[in-house]
């Protein structure tokens, strides 16, 4: 069975992987917020499973479940910094797997960024838009979901051991490995 942590793709077809990832993650929670706050912003919910799932508009200046509403401005300095890592990480990835986990990390940690960037009030400390309400849970956006899939994808792989930088084995070691 091949490896798809080190398929030949190299760092930079690992790095373009990420990017891609990242790019539409951030479109397609771009796009949903415009769209949420266009057509649903200030009407009733939209049921889309019952009472289970359903689609309210709500801002956010904390973060999951409401936590840190006063301090926005740390996760504004968190997302920004875990762009950073994710950037200069991008560069030495050896693992497809990893690429994509870190794409959705990316994607999602700058679609919530562009929010707390340019909505209301500003100045760092603007408001998430949320919108998917998962019955007794949480009211969470596509970059919550980005993030979330990112996460979970990273601690599996850490589980697993895989490796995120590095060089790929040649063809022919990962063989005599396998011997």
């Amino acid at each position: 069975m091949p490896d798809v942590t080190t398929s030949g793709t190299g760092a930079r077809g690992h790095a373009r992987l990420l990017w891609a990832v990242a790019a539409l993650a951030y479109a397609v929670d771009l796009a949903s917020k415009l769209a949420v706050v266009a057509k649903l912003e200030g009407r009733t919910t939209v049921s889309v499973l019952g009472d289970w799932l359903v689609l309210r508009v709500q801002r956010n200046p904390g973060a999951a479940f409401g936590v840190g509403e006063a301090t926005t401005i740390v996760f504004t300095l968190v997302a920004t910094a875990v762009a950073v890592v994710v950037i200069r990480y991008s560069r030495r990835l050896a693992s497809t797997p990893w690429a994509v986990a870190l794409g959705l990390l990316l994607g999602g940690a700058l679609g919530n960024l562009t929010d707390r960037l340019f909505r209301t009030p500003g100045d760092l400390q603007g408001a998430v838009v949320d919108f998917i309400a998962v019955r007794d849970f949480s009211v969470m956006n596509l970059a919550d979901w980005a993030i979330t899939g990112g996460c979970a994808l990273a601690l599996v792989l850490s589980f697993r051991g895989a490796p995120m930088t590095g060089t790929a084995a040649a063809p022919a070691e990962a063989g005599a490995r396998e011997a």
